[in-house]
């Protein structure tokens, strides 16, 4: 299945939320760049609709995780907490975060094929996601959790949650960094647990 294909199998596993989830997709898809966002401005998935190929893909990768390490964990709960990590990615409605970049330098030397709006309202990323979801849908304190501090260590202000972690906090964080690292990064795990680059 292709990533949209995908993103409608996903969007159907939200039962008890529907209504709530539902209304907060069609504002998403309807009114903000989510569809066509890129992922950054010049690393994962810099390119149009990476966002949503990378929340598709960490979404499937949580499930998998869910299914071998924690399947009491909800589907729904996974499904709204990995589609929509990365939520505040799109900025606000009506003010995309990623615009193109018209700098032709950066975009050839620094592939920097987008760039940040300069217009918008500085808000740590996790935290607009949790802001804009929280609107629409309503969240136990672990999906809470879990957005807000999916990026782990590698983000300074997270280390107050360091050891305090929810399983979901935590597969969350991993099934983003598989999927960045290992199946965007285009590596592959062999049985002696190295990687390669598909593209050498």
């Amino acid at each position: 299945m292709d990533t949209h294909e995908l993103y409608e199998v996903f969007k159907k596993k939200v039962i008890k939320r529907k209504k709530e989830f539902g209304a907060f997709m069609q504002m998403l898809e309807k009114e903000t760049s989510w569809l066509t966002s890129p992922a950054s401005t010049r690393f994962h998935l810099n390119k149009e609709g990476g966002l949503l190929e990378h929340s598709v893909g960490v979404t499937e990768t949580l499930l998998k995780l869910r299914e071998t390490l924690a399947p009491r964990l909800s589907e729904e709960t996974c499904v709204i907490v990995g589609l929509l990590h990365d939520a505040g990615k799109i900025g606000m409605p009506g003010k995309p975060r990623y615009l193109k970049n018209d700098n032709a330098w950066e975009v050839r030397n620094r592939d920097m094929t987008y760039k940040v709006n300069p217009a918008e309202t500085y808000m740590n990323l996790a935290a607009r996601s949790l802001y804009l979801i929280s609107k629409y849908i309503p969240l136990s304190d672990s999906e809470a959790q879990a957005i807000l501090y999916h990026d782990g260590q590698y983000v300074e202000a997270n280390k107050e949650v360091a050891h305090r972690e929810t399983p979901l906090t935590l597969l969350v964080h991993f099934a983003d960094c598989w999927t960045a690292h290992i199946y965007e990064d285009g590596h592959s795990v062999q049985e002696d647990d190295t990687y390669y680059d598909k593209k050498e």
